[in-house]
């Protein structure tokens, strides 16, 4: 008796388990506060430093950009940001890769990046942006204004687009 007893309550525990449907959105999705960045940066070109929320102004829109060094389309999306520097003062660019800190620094170096005030460029050593983002294609940008999620680009986003979400 005692046997059948513990059959049917295991049983009734694990369709109780069952029936419960998992939340497999995004991480960004289910919690929309900015994720904990911890990001290798270089200073002057030499120096690593870590990176994280502490260093990010708090009076600015954040655009964390994950992206790889060899992408055509981040190249592209790099060029066109520096163009319009002076409409996208309003926003802070965190761009992240996986790839060595020398390749990130190089990247920003040959597509001028190093140059805007408002942008750090960095390696997620751990991969956490990507898993956290799941991103499919590069560029990917999230915004973030006031520390909370305001919206994604999955392919990267227009000059246009990134001022408008910045007011």
């Amino acid at each position: 008796m005692k046997k059948l007893l513990f059959f049917f309550t295991t049983v009734i525990a694990l369709s109780a388990n069952a029936q419960q449907p998992k939340d497999t959105s995004a991480p960004y999705l289910r919690n929309q506060n900015i994720p904990p960045i911890k990001i290798i940066t270089a200073i002057n070109g030499t120096d690593t430093t870590w990176f994280t929320n502490d260093n990010l102004p708090k009076d600015k829109t954040i655009a964390i950009i994950y992206f790889s060094p060899e992408c055509s389309h981040c190249q592209y999306e790099a060029k066109e940001l520096v163009k319009a520097k002076e409409q996208i003062q309003n926003l802070f660019f965190v761009w992240v890769a996986y790839h060595p800190v020398a390749d990130n620094i190089a990247f920003a170096e040959k597509y001028q990046l190093n140059q805007l005030p408002n942008t750090v460029i960095g390696r997620d050593p751990k991969y956490f942006i990507p898993a956290f983002f799941r991103v499919e294609f590069t560029p990917f940008m999230a915004i973030y204004k006031k520390g909370k999620f305001v919206k994604e680009f999955r392919e990267g986003a227009k000059v246009e687009e990134l001022v408008e979400v910045a007011k």
